[in-house]
């Protein structure tokens, strides 16, 4: 996400309209995944030293994409749907369509578990829908002995509707992990899991509009700005996070057919 330079920044149209591009564009995109409704894209070598760019696309009858956008959006239902979650929440709006937040998660052993501070921005465009992300430094939350800080370097949704009651979800991501994981591991885990992690926010999806009719119906603050409590924050308060200033921890002794079996979805 960053523009080439060390400043935080609250991502703008241009921004937007060139994470949709990603997200539709096959060109430079090699095909790794084709199943039932979920294909999995990435960009780069998967044997390369660098984290790749993966990219998933889920077909999801009789959810319309509004209702998976409050899906996204919404911690506490994330609470209920996201296996692998620790915790998460938000610290502080910049924007009405901007905020900052804390995500961990857990890995499975003997990986240390991961957790983000990240930027978050939303754009509703017509019937479709864009979130995306990227990694910020905040003073009051550090990284915690007790997590590996890892580091988005971009991630967001694309929400398209299609036709009646129906969406296509896009999920692109390129998260650097850290640890001293080889980087081909990361990439291989990567798109094995992405599948899993669709197919859960799809079902999550089909049941969200049960349980939100029970749990604060009106309450969508994403929605309605007016309804956001969250205390402000400053963008003078925020730096960029970047990997090589967060240290490496050592996580060799993990078997590689250990790491074909996790079911980590980040």
């Amino acid at each position: 996400m960053s523009r080439g330079g060390e400043m935080v920044y609250i991502p703008d149209d241009s921004d937007f309209s060139s994470f949709r591009d990603q997200c539709e564009s096959l060109e430079g995109w090699h095909c790794r995944y084709n199943k039932a409704g979920v294909t999995v894209w990435s960009q780069g070598q998967e044997e390369s030293c660098t984290v790749q760019k993966i990219k998933t696309r889920i077909s999801c009858k009789d959810v319309p994409a509004e209702t998976l956008y409050d899906v996204l959006h919404d911690t506490s239902y994330r609470r209920k749907w996201d296996s692998n979650m620790i915790e998460t929440y938000d610290i502080g709006r910049l924007t009405v369509n901007a905020d900052v937040g804390y995500y961990s998660w857990k890995c499975p052993s003997p990986l240390k578990n991961r957790d983000f501070v990240t930027l978050r921005s939303w754009l509703p465009l017509g019937n479709d829908y864009m979130i995306i992300n990227y990694s910020v430094k905040h003073p009051k939350y550090p990284p915690r002995k007790d997590f590996v800080r890892a580091v988005s370097l971009q991630t967001g949704y694309l929400i398209k509707a299609n036709g009646d009651g129906a969406c296509i979800l896009y999920y692109l991501t390129q998260v650097d992990p850290r640890g001293s994981l080889p980087k081909w591991v990361v990439n291989r885990v990567s798109q094995f899991v992405a599948p899993k992690a669709m197919k859960k926010i799809y079902k999550a999806g089909l049941k969200y509009p049960e349980w939100k009719r029970r749990h604060d119906p009106e309450y969508k603050p994403w929605v309605y700005p007016e309804q956001n409590t969250l205390p402000s924050v400053s963008l003078a308060e925020l730096s960029l996070q970047h990997a090589d200033s967060l240290e490496n921890i050592d996580e060799t002794g993990l078997p590689e057919d250990h790491l074909s079996a996790s079911d980590h979805e980040a």
